[in-house]
């Protein structure tokens, strides 16, 4: 299976995590650079980085204080591997794993046997980690995820804004 390299490195404020199990994700070179997909003005918007990058300068997130990686099941997310994940957060301990939709801190919760499950796909800050890093759930990214209501707030970029005050960028 192909899939895109995490980058990562040691003492990061936060490493974001998608679910690497759309066969859209097959076809594209960088993290969420679909029509319409909010994670690089919502990253600049809450203040991780001075200003909007291109998906193409995913590579360049380091030097930001955050890193990117998937959960990677065989395309199917209904099988999640999780060592990976739970090894590059004990490699890098990151302070912050944010999920970039419940449906991946879902998949992660259900491989890791978080209970109940259902806590573990609210948004916000969780009572659980992987490794040494606390766990944050933010909205989903995707154009798909256009609601008007985000666990009783307006914006997706409010959950944005409570993860950058948790690292220190607010």
């Amino acid at each position: 299976m192909e899939v895109l390299p995490d980058v990562a490195a040691p003492g990061l404020d936060v490493l974001f995590c998608g679910l690497a199990g759309a066969e859209s994700i097959k076809l594209r070179d960088h993290r969420y650079e679909g029509p319409g997909n909010s994670f690089w003005d919502s990253l600049h918007r809450s203040g991780f980085t001075p200003r909007r990058l291109a998906p193409e300068e995913d590579g360049t997130v380091t030097a930001y204080g955050v890193g990117l990686t998937d959960l990677v099941g065989h395309w199917d997310p209904r099988w999640v591997e999780v060592d990976r994940l739970v090894a590059l957060c004990e490699q890098t301990e990151p302070e912050w794993l944010a999920f970039t939709s419940k449906g991946a801190a879902g998949e992660a919760a259900r491989a890791l046997g978080v209970r109940p499950l259902a806590a573990a796909t609210r948004l916000g800050p969780q009572s659980w980690s992987v490794g040494p890093a606390q766990v944050f759930v933010l909205p989903g990214v995707s154009a798909a995820n256009q609601r008007r209501d985000y666990d009783g707030r307006p914006t997706r970029l409010s959950w944005w804004a409570d993860l950058a005050m948790l690292c220190g960028r607010a």
